[in-house]
């Protein structure tokens, strides 16, 4: 059984605020030793449940916030940036099912550290006119791929988001949010152990496989900044909505990858920091 996990760093057990998760923040390395241990909960999961092989993408930020030695021995890692397909690299039709470990709530919603993939940047994204945010499209992609998503973990309101887009999806909340930036947290060992133990209760029956789909979807984002809307404009088959709204369509998989290059654009002609 092969297995992918996604690990992002917001959901992760302890974390709250933008010092726990940015480079060069007051409680960053302490933020990453935390991530790891998430991150190793769910990998001993999987191989109670019999994975054969666990590929591990460091999803959050640089993506080079995993320290290899700290990651457990039997899982292999994709660490670094540019990566054509973000916080799904190396995500294909051959995984049996995929994680998402230390996942937020999308832009808008209070939860701990909301965002969508840029901060404020990104106001708003829509699938097929769907409100989503990073747990929605890594799903939708995933399982347009054909691979089930099957466990995710993070705070109350991210858990409440994967459940609303997929209540098959077994999730675990290692924190309840009092707002953007404060949490109740849950005792770091007992959440470690609902990882473990949720991860493995998720793959113990083979996960039903959807079925892989090249249906056309509509994927439209709401930008802060006119200006970034108005250069995505260049792109071949991107129309505008308003000023601030672009859309385009197309197969999910290709979707995910050219919102990807939208991004880049966005953070070529913008310089706001992700949680001001």
């Amino acid at each position: 059984m092969r297995i992918y996990i996604s690990v992002d760093m917001e959901g992760i057990t302890g974390l709250v605020d933008a010092d726990d998760v940015q480079p060069g923040g007051r409680d960053y390395e302490r933020g990453r030793s935390m991530m790891a241990e998430d991150v190793n909960a769910a990998v001993r999961g999987a191989l109670a449940a019999g994975a054969s092989d666990v590929l591990v993408n460091d999803a959050h930020g640089p993506m080079r916030n995993l320290l290899p030695e700290a990651l457990h021995p039997a899982a292999r890692l994709i660490r670094g940036k540019p990566k054509q397909m973000g916080m799904l690299e190396g995500l294909d039709a051959g995984h049996d099912a995929a994680l998402c470990v230390g996942y937020h709530s999308r832009a808008g919603a209070l939860g701990v550290l909301s965002h969508s993939f840029m901060g404020h940047e990104i106001e708003d994204i829509r699938l097929d006119g769907r409100p989503v945010g990073e747990i929605g499209l890594a799903h939708a992609t995933a399982a347009a791929l054909g691979v089930p998503v099957v466990a995710l973990t993070g705070d109350d309101t991210a858990c409440a988001e994967m459940t609303a887009w997929d209540a098959s999806v077994v999730t675990v909340a290692v924190k309840y949010a009092h707002d953007r930036f404060a949490a109740r947290l849950r005792p770091a060992d007992e959440a470690r152990a609902a990882i473990e133990e949720s991860v493995a209760r998720a793959l113990a029956v083979p996960p039903a496989r959807p079925r892989a789909s090249t249906a056309e979807a509509t994927l439209a984002v709401r930008w802060q900044s006119a200006s970034v809307a108005a250069t995505l404009l260049g792109i071949p088959g991107v129309t505008a909505e308003d000023s601030r709204t672009v859309r385009v369509s197309g197969e999910m998989p290709a979707l995910y990858r050219l919102f990807g290059v939208w991004m880049r654009v966005a953070a070529s002609l913008t310089n706001q920091a992700p949680y001001c």
